[in-house]
């Protein structure tokens, strides 16, 4: 067994999809618009290694934009880079854009690790 994706509501499908791509090299796919819910529009964001993101948004979807504050529901996602050196430079990226939140440490569990917010204000760990 394994999970097939996990999904975040957004605000700004186009924006969203940019960010992930241009920070972790994902592939964006091909934009699914909804016949059945009006309004509906959704992309599938594919990692090199098999993971996935879908991204949702639809015009009842409010602009919560990185406001970083720890609510019920999934917390962040964790994506690793595979070396320290990778973690300090998107590290360095994301800080030029404002959208590091801690720079990179070493964790209490082992992990070389800096936070960033996505475009809606998901918590994202970079890590290694």
């Amino acid at each position: 067994m394994r999970i097939a994706h996990v999904a975040l509501w957004t605000a700004d499908l186009d924006a969203s999809a940019a960010f992930w791509a241009r920070h972790f090299g994902v592939e964006v796919g091909d934009e699914y618009v909804s016949r059945n819910r009006p309004g509906f529009r959704s992309r599938f964001l594919r990692f090199p290694e098999g993971a996935s993101i879908e991204l949702m948004t639809g015009p009842w979807v409010e602009d919560g934009r990185a406001d970083g504050r720890e609510r019920a529901g999934w917390t962040h996602v964790a994506v690793s880079l595979g070396s320290e050196a990778a973690v300090d430079a998107l590290a360095r990226r994301l800080a030029a854009e404002n959208a590091l939140v801690s720079p990179p440490r070493r964790t209490g569990d082992g992990y070389w690790e800096a936070v960033a917010l996505s475009p809606e204000g998901a918590q994202i760990e970079i890590v290694a």
